[in-house]
């Protein structure tokens, strides 16, 4: 029996006086008055040794943070978007809230049972990264598949930024082919400037090494003065930035309605890249978005290239005479290429001031020609002055 339950019952039960009590048991009067008052209130378990823990604490999270950080973990992870603490806390700070500590965060969405146990993963520390230094130093390539509703497998075409993960283009097509490459690669060069390298896998829309030629996004790259990096077969880890970037894609578009078409798709995609970009921050960029983090740093460029240079690429087939008819500003050019060469896909790389007609086939250069507003006919500068392309 507890001291306390003593004193009081030898007042109650035995009659003792406060003043004897509080003198047989070495305690003050008033001591003994206490509790005397809490057996009279709750009986001898209020006599019980009370918590001395203060009511209220100056470091609790207030009552409107938990809230909040409770909704965005629940919001984030309904919209299919990263939900981890650094992002929380990023979402706080945009709203004017400070945010507490990553760790009380944590122990928040933990308490309120928002937090599914996973088993424990391989140490940060043992990964070997690979980052490009600057913005358009590497653009990452690769495309993955989706489900229309009716279960019509879609491919999406993926084109990222290395040192910032911004995500460049982001299109559905049905299939990929190496023209969508071509296209959807030189409408980035024009929007963001002319990367320095592109590093892709071995698929045929990327490289046809193993074919023994080269395709033309090869020869694109070649004109271009880019350097052109593949990853290893079978090593999917050295494209591990745009492979990790398509867990992210899919899980925002499984917590959408699966589109029933492709345009419909598109549509979600072009939410969803703007939401990457601008709305949701990175944690390997320390907590800023992907567009914060490209427009934060000077541009890589190729060697011996331009930064302003503007190009556009065309697909066509030399005609039955051996020439190719080219719109610029309103104006239709002729170009000839030569008859041997009537009926090839080709494709048409201008800027400023040249044309260049590949064989879309081979790669092969087909003709070179001088931009010049004032002519209907532009010379091919690989034939020689004076004789028509294909003539004997």
């Amino acid at each position: 029996m507890s001291k306390a339950r003593v004193i009081v019952l030898s007042v109650v039960e035995q009659g003792m006086s406060k003043t004897d009590a509080a003198r047989k048991f070495g305690v003050s009067r008033r001591w003994v008055h206490t509790l005397v008052d809490r057996y009279n209130t709750g009986g001898l378990d209020a006599l019980e040794p009370r918590s001395r823990k203060p009511h209220t604490s100056r470091s609790a999270t207030p009552a409107e943070i938990r809230e909040r950080i409770i909704h965005h973990r629940q919001s984030l992870t309904t919209d299919g978007l990263d939900a981890g603490p650094v992002t929380i806390a990023w979402h706080l700070e945009q709203e004017g809230l400070t945010p507490p500590a990553i760790s009380t965060i944590r122990r928040i969405i933990t308490a309120a049972g928002l937090v599914t146990p996973e088993p424990a993963k391989r140490p940060r520390s043992s990964y070997v990264r690979f980052e490009a230094d600057q913005p358009n130093e590497t653009w990452q390539s690769d495309f993955t598949h989706w489900a229309l509703a009716d279960g019509t497998n879609i491919e999406i075409l993926n084109w990222l930024d290395d040192n910032s993960r911004l995500l460049l283009s982001c299109t559905a097509h049905r299939p990929v082919t190496g023209r969508d490459v071509v296209d959807t690669f030189t409408e980035n060069i024009n929007k963001y400037g002319t990367p320095a390298s592109t590093l892709t896998d071995n698929g045929a829309v990327y490289t046809a090494k193993f074919r023994g030629g080269k395709n033309a996004f090869e020869y694109l790259l070649a004109s271009l003065s880019i350097t052109q990096k593949n990853g290893h077969p079978y090593h999917p880890q050295t494209q591990g930035k745009i492979e990790r970037f398509h867990q992210t894609l899919k899980r925002w578009l499984a917590a959408r309605p699966a589109a029933t078409n492709t345009a419909e798709l598109q549509n979600q995609l072009d939410q969803f890249r703007f939401t990457y970009n601008e709305q949701r921050p990175h944690r390997a960029l320390g907590r800023q978005t992907p567009q914060q983090a490209y427009a934060a740093t000077i541009k890589a460029v190729p060697d011996r290239h331009r930064l302003d240079t503007h190009y556009r690429v065309r697909h066509d087939i030399v005609d039955q005479f051996g020439k190719i008819s080219l719109r610029r500003a309103g104006t239709v050019h002729h170009l000839g290429v030569g008859r041997d060469h009537a009926r090839k896909p080709v494709l048409i790389l201008t800027d400023a001031t040249q044309a260049t007609i590949t064989d879309q086939n081979t790669g092969e250069i087909l003709g070179t020609y001088d931009i010049d507003p004032d002519r209907n006919y532009w010379r091919n500068k690989t034939k020689e002055p004076g004789r028509w392309p294909g003539s004997s």
